[in-house]
């Protein structure tokens, strides 16, 4: 069980050290912003797909990884220099979305 689930905590600790960062801006203007919605798609599909292999099923690692934004866009309410945005849970959700069809496509 707990090599299921540490790689889970593991994985949230990360996310939740860089929404504790007031800044991760790279000034680069547009680039920036279509970087960090990329990273933000990436490493929450990280999570659903940590979270399939913990609980084994789709549904479940979808609503943890989407309530897991919500709660981390919450805590950027509280970060000076951050705010929280219903629009960065959707586009997590996204990310989710997409790692886990990636890997139920890759399965098949």
């Amino acid at each position: 069980m707990v090599s299921r689930w540490l790689p889970v905590v593991a994985w949230a600790a990360v996310i939740y050290a860089f929404s504790s960062v007031p800044s991760l801006s790279t000034h680069l203007g547009t680039w920036d912003l279509l970087l960090r919605k990329l990273a933000h798609m990436a490493e929450y599909a990280v999570l659903a797909l940590l979270l399939l292999r913990a609980t084994g099923s789709y549904a479940w690692a979808l609503a943890a990884t989407v309530g897991y934004a919500c709660t981390d866009e919450l805590h950027q309410t509280f970060v000076q220099g951050r705010h929280g945005s219903p629009v960065d849970v959707a586009i997590d959700a996204v990310g989710a979305l997409a790692g886990l069809a990636l890997w139920r496509r890759s399965r098949r």
